[in-house]
Parts: C-alpha cells; sequence; structure tokens
C-alpha cells in the first residue's frame, strides 16, 4: 500500500462564528500550537504513511502555506506535507486534495483537523481492518441515548440504538474507490456529510470498527473546554513482559512488526512476533489483565499464523478502554543470532506508529548471552519488555 492522508482544514467554522468566536476552528491555538498540526504530528507517527495533504480555505492559501512552512522549521516531520486550495463544501476540499495525490498512491486517509484527539493506533486499526472485499474502513462509537425520530415537534418513532454508530474521522479508503465515488457525486450534484457516505451511494462496501471515546470533534462553543488544560489525578504504572520462541520452526522471523531478512525461522502458531508478545504482555500487566495466552490462545485455529500486530491493536484499544495511556516503554532484545542492531530504528519507527508513541518515549536495546544458555547456543530468541503507563482518576 502507498498510503497518503488527507486534512480539511477549509472550513468556515460557521457555529463558532455565531458564537463571537472570530477566528477558524482549526487555527485554534491547543498546547502552543495550530488545532490542524496536532493531526500532521498523530500522522507523522505512522509508519504506514507516505505523506500528508493538507486542504486550507482557498482564500487564505497563501498565508497558510506560509504558516505550515513555518511549523515545518519548528517542528520537522518525517513525512511530505503539501497544501492545496479547499471548497465551498467538504467534499469540494477532498475532490481538490484527491487531485493533488501522486499516481503511485494507492490509499487514502481522510481525517478532519477539529479532531485533534485521535490516535496513530487507531489508524494502525483502520488500515489493518480493510479486507478484499471492502472499500473502506471507518470508526464509529455507540450511541449511548435514545435517539428518536421527530418531526414538526413530534417524535415519528423511535430507533434501534444497538444498530446505530455515531461515526467519526479519520476514514480509510481504496484510492480508485473514493476518486470514482466523488466523481459520480460530481456527475449527479448530491452531497454528502462524510467521505463513507459518498462509497455508500457509490454502491462500496464500507466496514466500521471501534472508534475512540475521546475522538471528540470541535464543533460548538461548549466544545471549546476541551482544549483547556484541567488538573488530572494520575497513577504511574509499571508492567513487565517477557517472552521466549525456539528457532527451527516453519515461521519467517518477525520482531516489532517487521520481516527480518535471513533469521531463522521460528516456532509458533501465530506469526511468531517475540517482541510484540513481550510488549503485549506488559500492557496487559499494567491492567492486571493476566498474558496474551488469555486473550489469543494459541490453542484457538482462528489465530495461527496472524500478525502479532493485530494482537497489539487489540490489545491497545482494551487499554484505552481501560483508560490507560502509554507513557514509555522499554525493550530488551536478547539473541546471539540474527545481529539486531542493523534493524533497531525501523523496529522503533514501527512500535511508534503502532502505539501512538514518540520516538523519545521508546527505547530498544540487543544484546547477548555470550553464548551461555539456549540464546547463546543460538536455538532461540527472548524478549524482555517494561511498558511505564498513566492511569486518569478523574476524566477531563
Amino acid at each position: 500500500m502507498n498510503i497518503w492522508a488527507v486534512i480539511l482544514a477549509a472550513g468556515q467554522s460557521t457555529r463558532l462564528s455565531r458564537c463571537g468566536i472570530s477566528q477558524k476552528k482549526q487555527f485554534l491555538e491547543y498546547k502552543m500550537l495550530p488545532l490542524f498540526w496536532h493531526s500532521v504530528v498523530t500522522f507523522s507517527r505512522c509508519p504506514q504513511l507516505s505523506g500528508i495533504i493538507i486542504a486550507f480555505p482557498g482564500e487564505e492559501l497563501s498565508h497558510c502555506q506560509d504558516m505550515t512552512r513555518e511549523l515545518l522549521d519548528k517542528h520537522p516531520v518525517m513525512l511530505p506535507v503539501h497544501t492545496v486550495g479547499g471548497g465551498t463544501l467538504r467534499q469540494d476540499s477532498v475532490h481538490n486534495a484527491l487531485l493533488e495525490l501522486p499516481v503511485s498512491c494507492t490509499h487514502v486517509i481522510v481525517h478532519d483537523a477539529a479532531r485533534p484527539f485521535f490516535t496513530a493506533s487507531l489508524i494502525t486499526r483502520l488500515i489493518s481492518a480493510l479486507e478484499h472485499d471492502t472499500k473502506g474502513v471507518i470508526p464509529a462509537i455507540s450511541c449511548k441515548d435514545t435517539i428518536k425520530e421527530i418531526n414538526h415537534g413530534f417524535v415519528q418513532k423511535t430507533l434501534d440504538r444497538d444498530t446505530l454508530g455515531m461515526i467519526q474521522t479519520p476514514q480509510f479508503f481504496c484510492k480508485l474507490s473514493l476518486v470514482t465515488s466523488h466523481e459520480l457525486a460530481r456527475k449527479h450534484k448530491f452531497t454528502v456529510t462524510d467521505d463513507a457516505s459518498m462509497l455508500e451511494k457509490s454502491g462500496y462496501k464500507v466496514k466500521v470498527i471501534p472508534g475512540l471515546e475521546s475522538n471528540i470533534k470541535i464543533t460548538t462553543y461548549e466544545d471549546l473546554k476541551m482544549l483547556e488544560t484541567t488538573p488530572i489525578t494520575q497513577d504511574i504504572i509499571t508492567g513487565f513482559g517477557y517472552d521466549v520462541h525456539r528457532y527451527g520452526g516453519d515461521r519467517p522471523m518477525v520482531l516489532g512488526g517487521i520481516p527480518i531478512p535471513g533469521g531463522p525461522r521460528i516456532h509458533a502458531h501465530s506469526d511468531g512476533d517475540v517482541l510484540i508478545h513481550a510488549l503485549i504482555d506488559a500492557i496487559l500487566s499494567c491492567m492486571a489483565k493476566g498474558d496474551i495466552g488469555d486473550l489469543f490462545p494459541d490453542t484457538d485455529p482462528a489465530y495461527e499464523g496472524m500478525s502479532s500486530t493485530v494482537f497489539l491493536a487489540e490489545t491497545l484499544l482494551l487499554a484505552q478502554q481501560n483508560d490507560l495511556k502509554l507513557h514509555h516503554i522499554d525493550i530488551t532484545i536478547i539473541a546471539q543470532v540474527p545481529k539486531i542492531s542493523p534493524h533497531k530504528a525501523l523496529i522503533k519507527s514501527t512500535l511508534c506508529g503502532l502505539t501512538g508513541l514518540g520516538s523519545d518515549q521508546i527505547n530498544i536495546k540487543a544484546t547477548t548471552e555470550e553464548h551461555l544458555g539456549f540464546t547463546g547456543a543460538k536455538q532461540g530468541i527472548k524478549v524482555v519488555a517494561l511498558v511505564t503507563a498513566i492511569k486518569n482518576t478523574s476524566n477531563r
């Protein structure tokens, strides 16, 4: 996949302007940076992405380009960032951004700049959830309140909230299907409020995965409170994980989500990613939720050969549901062979994308045991993981 992100920052913030807020919400300051830049930072932590396009208000494009260059100088990211003028409607802005995508791009993530609280791990889950018969994946959270259809002030019927979901961005699509849907929309002159609706109208299948309760869109004056810093009581928690795999099996070596060319083959039920397995155990330790075998038993044929990054995504979702936020990861890889140092930087970058942590929050170490023990005899590999996490005891 060649994936690009489109950040929509071209809105006029009509509802906020009615409340006397003259500045467009995408440019409001949050943690000393414009709101839209937080989306750029989160996307830059995803190793699966190839670049970012930001759609700004057309009449302010020159100024926004200058601002983007200044931000890149002060806060560099590891992805190319391009800008484009937006249109009158949201879908016009998306269409303009699609025209700027390189020919090599195969998939697109579309995100609203007014949602600064999404995570890199959500992006990883969206990408992992795309199946051969679906053309898009979107996040949704369940409806907690009773939903009624109302007409002229009277209830028409009560809807089954178990079948309803509140849809969020980012949304992940096959580029060709998204481009085709936009062309149909322009041809038949229909408007939608998100890109998934456009694919639905065009007859494509869209998959839904659990979203994030914290992934709130700044829309109204009351939402501005989300940008205020409030004291939160926090507990610091440490979790320990340890895993071992034997050499000589039929699985190619994978460490931290990346293949290790020329590495010994592994005995394993899943893909045998010993690093991810140790990391999962450390995260589960922070929640007192047992170990990886409790969640993904190796006796279940459904998990045979499965990528361990899928297990990690599910574990991170469980952490989010338990109000646990990862703060630091320390990994030690213990093996006589293969030589780990050439792969450490890529493993670290991949873990940043999988967990949403910055490069200063993940440490990767490698060592041998001086030819002692089973690792020294080149019979296997083991990994130790230490996770530091924060649990909020009072919410925002």
